[in-house]
């Protein structure tokens, strides 16, 4: 398995654009495990390939609560579209493990239907809420090239990109 290194603001790949993926294959499975093994070590509950470096349209999630021993549920998806959402939204603090230790509130719809395609290369349809929704949407920002901050004020964007800066300096986060 790939040991995937988890790439922080202001890394340039973060606001790069994922390609589609063309067919689900080894690699492709084996860049899906990969990226679950980085995800629950950092820990975190989801991550998009362009956290990792890459730019094809692969994310994985796992929202069950280790900390609970609950079971993992891990949900790995190439090529996701949102194909319906809410008028309704929803705000919820979001963080992410490429901007680590910083937080904030994002509005989004409260909820999504997401056309994917699974491990085995078969289209699935997830229908999402609550934590899930706002997941799901979160991770297909980022293979957009578009992160959490960017629905803040810039000078909070500017703040929290400094204090990630600041903890690489100081050795916090490598």
């Amino acid at each position: 398995m790939v040991d995937y290194k988890i790439i922080h603001v202001p890394d340039p790949v973060l606001k790069e654009i994922a390609q589609p993926v063309d067919k689900i294959d080894d690699d492709v499975r084996a860049q899906m495990e990969g990226m679950l093994q980085a995800m629950y070590d950092a820990p975190g509950i989801g991550l998009a390939a362009n956290q990792v470096g890459l730019l094809n349209r692969v994310l994985v999630m796992d929202l069950s609560n280790r900390q609970m021993n609950e079971e993992k549920a891990p949900i790995c998806m190439a090529n996701p579209e949102v194909v319906w959402q809410s008028e309704a939204l929803s705000q919820m603090e979001e963080g992410c493990l490429s901007i680590p230790g910083q937080y904030a509130e994002v509005e989004r719809p409260a909820e999504v239907k997401v056309k994917y395609w699974d491990k085995n290369g078969e289209e699935q349809l997830l229908e999402a809420d609550g934590l899930l929704s706002h997941c799901v949407q979160h991770e297909i920002d980022h293979l957009n090239g578009v992160l959490f901050i960017d629905y803040l004020s810039s000078l909070k964007r500017n703040m929290m990109v400094k204090r990630v800066q600041k903890m690489k300096k100081q050795g916090v986060i490598i």
